[in-house]
């Protein structure tokens, strides 16, 4: 690797990529916290969680500039488990979490990522950009006058520096700003270190202290592939988008793995499972992150503010993350996605605005996707239904009748291609099936010609099927059977 691209990947902009690592570690700290206190774990863990993902991503991962770290998606599935079963239980889980990611990184899972439409990707957006919005109002409504003039003047501040000085991220310039005016002038707020302590030791290597029973694998397991899944899901929906927004490629598998390494080494130190954050992504991006540095500076620096920083950082008042974060849902939404509901196709747009109601009522992007992905199929389905035909006409000379197909057969078409023929023709001396601008695409469209043929055989009327492309004649031969020993004889052949 020459060091051109080495540094375009890792630090296109060195000044750059460590402001905009900076914003992100402090916008990380409350939300790990957040995070940890929905598991029902100490702070420490999401924040430990935090500091080895990001870390680890930055070297392993497959998108730069891409943020990942303890997330709220990950937590609500954790509850339970440390519930009934205790933190050590979730340890265990965190690793497994990572080996099935590692898994579906050999298995090539990334490349599904081309069967989810670009209106489901963008319902996911607008969804996430709404739940961030709502996920900030606990923060702000009820909380006092000077809590809305500081979240106002955080907002003021992060559009309009831009328009003076891009040299420091604006978002930066807000929180250092409004925790020196809280707290020079005491002001009576929620601030970080109220959400929880911060940890005052190192994170350590050890083993998870479960028995390593075939009774703990049951446990974990369920926990583990949620885990998995949601983490990967999320992961490379948001590398998807970072893809478009910086209008470069990424890696897909190779961030199935980098997330799976994270996490199976935070399980052994003390943390929780992770996987992307949008949010803090479009905040690296916003800030002019381009490479793996702002990621690894992230990280790093999230411990440093912790340990070196952290009576400092405990004073960094909620309603100053708050203005950021109502920037990164602003940033986040999709706005062009309510103009385009007036000229898209009306199966997208219902895709588009199904995926965001799935996830916003259900708090649960994997739900949304997945709602959003079968909607897509299905509407893909029923459209190329619309684009398959049968006609056929009668060479009286011959009393043969030639059928000319056209379109997809697969199990949507199978029916309807089986019930366009004619069976009742008595005279006929022959049938002629005509595949040259037809497809057969899975066992039940082979099993609807197979019996066309067995019935018209079944009469004493021979078929010859012409026309057939490379694809269509290897499934025919691999799964047909009218042509089978024990088959009705009559086939004129191929």
């Amino acid at each position: 690797m020459d060091m051109v691209h080495l540094r375009s990947e890792w630090a296109p902009n060195i000044t750059r990529e460590i402001l905009a690592g900076t914003v992100v570690a402090l916008a990380l700290i409350p939300e790990a916290i957040a995070f940890s206190i929905i598991a029902g774990v100490d702070p420490k863990v999401g924040l430990y969680a935090s500091f080895f993902i990001a870390v680890i991503t930055a070297f392993a991962g497959g998108r730069p500039a891409m943020i990942s770290a303890a997330t709220g998606a990950m937590a609500l599935v954790m509850v339970t488990l440390v519930k009934n079963h205790g933190i050590q239980y979730l340890f265990a889980a965190t690793i497994l979490t990572g080996l099935i990611q590692i898994a579906a990184s050999i298995a090539q899972v990334g490349t599904l990522m081309r069967f989810v439409s670009r209106s489901v990707i963008t319902g996911f957006v607008n969804a996430l950009a709404i739940l961030i919005f709502m996920a900030q109002m606990p923060e702000l409504i009820g909380k006092g006058m000077n809590v809305y003039l500081m979240t106002a003047a955080g907002l003021a501040i992060i559009y309009g520096l831009p328009y003076l000085t891009k040299a420091v991220p604006s978002p930066l310039v807000t929180i250092i700003l409004m925790t020196g005016l809280a707290m020079y002038f005491g002001f009576d707020m929620r601030r970080v270190g109220d959400m929880g302590q911060l940890p005052t030791e190192l994170p350590f290597f050890a083993l998870p202290q479960v028995p390593l029973t075939l009774e703990t694998l049951q446990i974990i397991l369920p926990y583990s592939l949620t885990l998995a899944m949601v983490g990967l899901l999320e992961s490379l929906m948001t590398a998807a988008i970072l893809d478009e927004m910086t209008d470069t490629e990424s890696s897909k598998n190779r961030e199935c793995a980098g997330q799976g390494i994270a996490n199976t080494v935070t399980g052994f130190f003390g943390g929780m499972a992770g996987c992307a954050m949008i949010g803090q992504s479009v905040i690296n991006v916003s800030s002019g992150g381009r490479g793996r540095l702002s990621t690894l500076w992230a990280g790093l620096f999230l411990l440093f503010l912790i340990f070196a920083l952290g009576p400092y950082v405990a004073q960094i008042p909620m309603a100053a993350l708050v203005a950021v974060m109502i920037m990164v849902s602003i940033n986040t939404f999709q706005w062009k996605s309510l103009k385009d509901l007036l000229i898209h196709p009306k199966q997208s747009s219902f895709v588009m605005l199904g995926t965001v109601t799935v996830v916003v009522f259900t708090h649960d992007l994997a739900k949304g996707v997945l709602f959003g992905v079968i909607l897509s199929g299905l509407f893909f389905a029923h459209k190329v239904t619309r684009y398959f035909a049968v006609s056929s006409k009668r060479d009286e000379s011959s009393a043969v009748r030639t059928y000319q197909v056209t379109g997809q057969i697969f199990f949507a078409t199978a029916e309807a291609f089986h019930g366009a023929f004619d069976f009742r023709e008595d005279d006929l001396k022959g049938i002629v099936i005509d595949l040259h601008a037809a497809h057969f695409w899975d066992i039940t469209s082979i099993n609807a010609l197979d019996r066309v043929v067995l019935k018209f055989r079944h009469h004493a009327i021979p078929v010859e099927i012409i026309g057939m492309n490379e694809a269509t004649a290897t499934m025919v031969e691999r799964l047909a059977t009218h042509d089978k020993d024990g088959a009705a004889s009559g086939a004129l052949g191929h």
